[in-house]
């Protein structure tokens, strides 16, 4: 019988030599270098004045080291960060063998603040010093990822206050509850854990009563009343293919010659149209003028497409009848996946196509107009403003639209509209949404689909490997300062690695 070595894991004294575990041409030899001999680190440097009195501190080059290393392995706490810089041989290669507290780590993450983006300008002039950003094409695109935040925790003030109302009724009523049994035997633990509940949903109420005496109502842009929340206000309720989550939106807008990310920020905010424009000036130092700037049908919006014509940017922004219009993807409905009848019980809806202007005879000479049912209509007035523009407006009648049989072809809600009103605009007239018409005819040219085809293949692999290789699930910190400082670091550590594979300090 085969006699075989014994396999011992136990403890051992090891002698190792840690310069030897930083090898050329890895990411930790690319990153060591680059904080060693590339960055300017003098504002964080600057924080520290214990140099006649006080405890020796940390480098802050090392610890900048040690977070994008672990951002690169994919821990994000500071736990996790800490036991690595204890345990693992390349942590304490790279760290000259310290061990920070995670206290340290997480204090240093947190006030990193306006520091990061001088870095990472830092590291974008490292990239076009090596001919790693083309500047022919950026594109850019977003993820929405859930925050350190509660989601139950968020709701109008008016919602807040009801739920603070509603916390307090609870109290009260466990307290007169208890009060009630105080002459009868109770159970002590009993009591113990309704004092316990009672302790906490006072602290809950008066938590969201401090929020609400400190804090505004958010609106949008439009004046309507946004959500706010307890646990972090900047953060944003927002709807995502996994459900509606309590979070960010990180947008990066992506280089197309090697995937370098040139502009990285993250915003409390659901809504991708908003984030388009100031993405684009975080680029405005490395574009050039010819620079095409891409991005998918989230970022379209009229006033988008005319702050970039106004601003001589060359872009091609989708919308969301793109495909439709091409031919290639007219068969793309018979490859979609069927829902389950088993998990979807919803009846299916029928739409009817509901009859447009083209439908109805118009006379402009003789100002008349007739509906597709052979009524004739009557004229509002030749100049009649629509939408911002000049229009012949015709009216239906009671008499004719109550009884007609096509009321379901011809209005959009038959059951309360009583009758239907149509407008035609002069076709010399310019239209309101004539960039998002200009927008249509460039990405809808054979130069167009080209380019914009190049768009996800650019941006897609990066958000790809920071959530996937990188584990980049959530954020774990809060506020929108502190959540951008976390969302840089990891496009830090993306860029970074461009660098390395680049053959970068060998």
């Amino acid at each position: 019988m085969a006699r075989y070595r014994v396999v011992d894991r136990s403890p051992k004294f090891i002698p190792v030599v840690l310069d030897a575990q930083i090898q050329p041409g890895s990411f930790e030899y690319a990153l060591d270098y680059l904080v060693d001999h590339e960055l300017d680190l003098g504002a964080l440097h600057a924080r520290y004045n214990n140099d006649v009195t006080g405890a020796p501190a940390y480098d802050p080059a090392v610890l900048l080291k040690i977070v994008l290393l672990a951002y690169s392995r994919g821990l994000i706490s500071s736990r996790s960060i800490e036991r690595a810089c204890r345990e693992n041989v390349l942590f304490m290669a790279l760290s000259g063998d310290s061990a920070p507290q995670f206290t340290t780590i997480a204090k240093f993450i947190r006030e990193l603040g306006g520091e990061i983006q001088t870095l990472f300008t830092q590291v974008l002039l490292t990239c076009d010093a090596q001919g790693l950003i083309g500047k022919q094409m950026f594109a850019i695109d977003g993820v929405k990822l859930p925050s350190n935040a509660s989601k139950e925790r968020s709701g109008s003030f008016a919602e807040l206050a009801h739920e603070a109302d509603r916390m307090e009724r609870a109290v009260h009523k466990m307290i007169t509850a208890h009060q009630r049994r105080d002459s009868a035997p109770a159970d002590e633990d009993d009591a113990g854990l309704n004092m316990k509940r009672v302790t906490q949903l006072q602290g809950e109420a008066a938590r969201i009563r401090d929020f609400l005496a400190r804090n505004t109502e958010r609106k949008s842009a439009k004046g309507s009343i946004r959500k706010s929340n307890v646990t972090d206000n900047d953060s944003a309720k927002m709807a995502t293919s996994k459900g509606v989550i309590q979070g960010y939106t990180a947008v990066a807008a992506v280089d197309s010659a090697h995937q370098v990310i040139v502009a990285a920020v993250a915003h409390g905010s659901g809504s991708e149209q908003s984030t388009l424009v100031p993405t684009v000036a975080l680029t405005d130092a490395l574009r050039k003028r010819e620079t095409l700037i891409t991005a998918d049908a989230g970022y379209h919006s009229e006033s988008n497409l005319k702050e970039l014509h106004d601003r001589g940017i060359p872009a091609l922004v989708a919308d969301n009848l793109m495909r439709r219009r091409d031919e290639r993807f007219a068969n793309q409905d018979k490859y979609k996946t069927l829902p389950d009848p088993l998990a979807n019980k919803a009846a299916t809806v029928k739409t009817t196509k509901l009859f447009g202007p083209k439908d109805f005879i118009h006379d402009k000479t003789n100002n008349t107009c007739i509906c597709p049912a052979g009524e004739h209509l009557y004229s509002n007035g030749s100049h009649c403003v629509t939408r911002g523009r000049i229009s012949q407006k015709f009216t239906g009648t009671q008499r004719g639209c109550g009884p007609c049989q096509l009321r379901d072809q011809c209005l959009r809600h038959p059951e309360r509209t009583a009758v239907r009103q149509v407008s035609f605009f002069a076709k010399d007239q310019a239209s309101p949404h004539q960039f998002t018409e200009r927008m249509k005819r460039a990405i809808d040219s054979a130069r167009g689909r080209r380019l914009y085809s190049q768009r996800m293949a650019t941006v897609e692999p990066v958000f790809a490997n920071l959530r996937h290789n990188k584990q980049l699930n959530r954020f774990t910190l809060r506020t929108q300062p502190k959540v951008n400082t976390q969302w840089t670091l990891y496009c830090l550590v993306h860029n970074i690695e461009k660098l390395a594979k680049a053959g970068f300090a060998k």
